[in-house]
């Protein structure tokens, strides 16, 4: 049972410890059933691929490998109907609500109890914020503050930052979706002046999955309002920082809990998060617990991007897949008495819900521009159509005034002398900049993405490249694990220091010849640490697509490896594709390309479902509000 289409079947011996040890405890605690030792290792092995669940009505059609039940010591994989008996006899199986290692729900779906409980909580939260009422709307007050913050421009073209404020206006839960340069962080600060004239006390905080995406949150709020057309006094009141979700919620040491959670919410009366596609099923459902019941939430991402690294695609799911919605005739005859342009009847497609009415999709691109090459093959890549993207990339002259390029992959042997005028061409104003200020933008305007970490064409090894590159060019002294010059980002927060992961900054050396690493502080001020204090980092001259989540570059290189990979996916080329603001340069095959284009993440869960089959009903499972032996966060 292949339960993720986005993954080719794993090789024999792809389970971890985890999986085989979670395996035997489930097979001793059913009697020696080898069809639940089978399932457990399966559900288990399926969550680390990102998946929240397996589909067992999926089984006969695509059975997992038969090299996995080998492994597991058994001969073959039992049919769904033995296997479904099976696990309905088991007691370390349970229906929705009970207290058991695993639950198999209703549509023969299959979960971990934790991830089960994670997805049925979301649900029952989300649903009460999307279907809770807001506090009462001066509308007079609010029609004149939208045609101040959004003024028209002629014509009658939807504006649709505008109709994004005034979904947020009027429910505790608001989804802002949109690519890259389509003006999300203004839209939210807009709204947020807007809430803070209706609402003058309310509490505001800022947050974002990763250290980095929160500075640059922090850093592009304050650029906004400072030229935001407000009461001074309004503008005062706006939020100054921002921080991580872990640090907003309250980290416990050594533990998977937070101090903030459903019992102790949060202080806050609205909640912003951005770069919400990165965040997964476990901490997006600890966050929504924590609302307060008179809160608000506001999600900002791409829904087109990648998933999150860990299980499930939560902001995908929230917006039902990108599947067709539309606002209920409700909402279009309310926003009639804010704006003066009107939204249409029947406003998209689809089925109106209540959490339709939540979400909306921010269209027009202002970075790009809609005749770019970016935004034009970023949209085809997006669409699944691999024969319009491959065709934009290998036009004569590239796309749109070379915005985009494409270069056949070289082999292995030829990759260094390929690099090379990228590297010493992109990295040499970084490495001669005499300013530690200056090098930190220089060193921003390129990046090298990769798609894996191992292999020929992985961070790892391009990362080993491009050092012996500036080596020979006398750029860099790349003799032990710290030199002057040395990129670095880090991959695990450090509160102490106040570094996060996602963070970059550079080894230097200061005018007595010591080393120190510089990062950007507050303002423009730069932080100095001593390279040995620094926490767990890397070489950041090249840096995977996942990594460069929340980032943007002028120049991008972007390389696909040589070989299909369950990672190569339209989610991932897109990601990759838009991190550029000037240009990208694609290095792959055509077929890997192709391949990878029509390839999107599917990721198994129930969530989707229970939010849009019907919305009405969506967290009336019980949830379980007490602990138990399996409940671990």
């Amino acid at each position: 049972m292949n339960i993720n289409p986005s993954h080719p079947s794993p090789p024999a011996g792809v389970l971890a410890p985890i999986d085989r040890q979670f395996a035997a405890l489930m097979s001793r605690l059913s009697g020696d059933s080898s069809g639940v030792k089978l399932a457990a290792a399966w559900v288990s092995h399926q969550r680390r691929l990102g998946n929240i669940c397996v589909d067992l009505e999926a089984w006969p059609v695509s059975p997992p490998p038969v090299e996995i039940a080998v492994e597991l010591g058994c001969r073959v994989w039992p049919g769904k109907t033995n296997l479904l008996q099976s696990l309905r006899r088991s007691p370390v199986v349970g229906r929705p609500g009970d207290f058991k290692p695993l639950i198999l729900d209703q549509q023969n779906r299959l979960y971990l109890h934790r991830y089960w409980k994670y997805e049925s909580e979301l649900a029952g939260s989300i649903t009460r914020l999307a279907h809770g009422e807001a506090p009462a709307v001066d509308w007079p007050k609010l029609r004149h503050g939208l045609t101040r913050l959004f003024p028209a421009t002629g014509g009658d073209e939807i504006d649709w930052q505008l109709v994004a404020a005034f979904a947020a206006m009027r429910r505790r839960l608001c989804l802002i979706s949109g690519g890259p340069g389509t003006g999300k962080t203004r839209t939210v600060v807009v709204l947020l002046a807007l809430l803070l004239e209706q609402h003058p006390a309310a509490r505001i905080a800022l947050a974002a999955p990763t250290g980095k995406a929160a500075a640059r949150l922090q850093e592009a709020v304050g650029n906004a309002w400072a030229t935001l057309p407000c009461d001074p006094a309004v503008r005062d009141r706006l939020p100054a920082g921002a921080g991580t979700i872990h640090r907003l919620l309250g980290s416990i040491p050594d533990s998977a809990f937070f101090r903030h959670h459903a019992g102790n919410p949060l202080p806050f009366d609205v909640v912003v998060v951005d770069e919400a596609s990165m965040v997964d099923l476990a901490l997006m459902a600890k966050l929504v617990a924590a609302i307060p019941m008179s809160g608000r939430l506001i999600l900002l991402g791409d829904k087109d991007q990648l998933a999150s690294v860990e299980a499930g695609a939560v902001l995908a799911d929230l917006c039902n897949g990108g599947e067709p919605r539309r606002f209920s005739d409700r909402f279009i005859q309310e926003f009639k008495v804010v704006s003066p342009r009107a939204l249409p009847p029947g406003s998209g497609a689809g089925r109106a819900s209540g959490l339709s009415d939540c979400i909306v999709e921010l269209q027009k691109n202002y970075r790009f521009g809609g005749q770019g090459g970016i935004y034009r093959l970023s949209r085809a890549v997006n669409g699944g159509n691999a024969e319009n993207a491959l065709a934009g990339l290998c036009e004569p002259g590239g796309s749109a005034g070379r915005q985009v390029s494409w270069k056949t992959l070289p082999p292995p042997s030829a990759l260094k002398e390929a690099l090379k005028p990228h590297v010493l061409s992109r990295y040499r104003d970084y490495l001669q900049a005499a300013d530690p200020a200056e090098a930190l933008v220089a060193f921003g305007r390129f990046r090298i993405l990769c798609a894996v970490r191992h292999g020929p064409y992985g961070v790892d090894h391009l990362n080993r490249l491009v050092e012996e590159i500036l080596a020979e060019a006398g750029l860099i002294d790349a003799g032990g694990r710290f030199y002057a010059g040395r990129p670095v980002m880090v991959v695990r927060n450090d509160y102490n220091l106040k570094l996060f992961n996602g963070d970059i900054g550079f080894v230097r050396a200061n005018d007595l010849k010591e080393l120190r690493a510089c990062f950007a502080g507050p303002g423009q001020t730069l932080r100095e640490v001593l390279p040995l204090r620094l926490p767990d980092h890397e070489t950041a001259y090249a840096m995977t697509v996942h990594k460069s989540q929340g980032s943007e570059f002028d120049r991008v290189l972007l390389i696909l490896p040589g070989e299909d990979s369950a990672v190569l996916t339209r989610e991932l080329v897109y990601t990759g594709l838009t991190r550029a603001g000037t240009a990208v340069e694609l290095w792959s095959d055509q077929d890997i390309f192709v391949t990878a284009v029509r390839r999107k993440i599917s990721r198994r869960s129930g969530l989707r479902e229970a939010l849009w089959t019907d919305p009405a009903k969506a967290g009336d499972q019980p949830a379980g509000a007490a602990a138990s032996q399996f409940d671990v966060a």
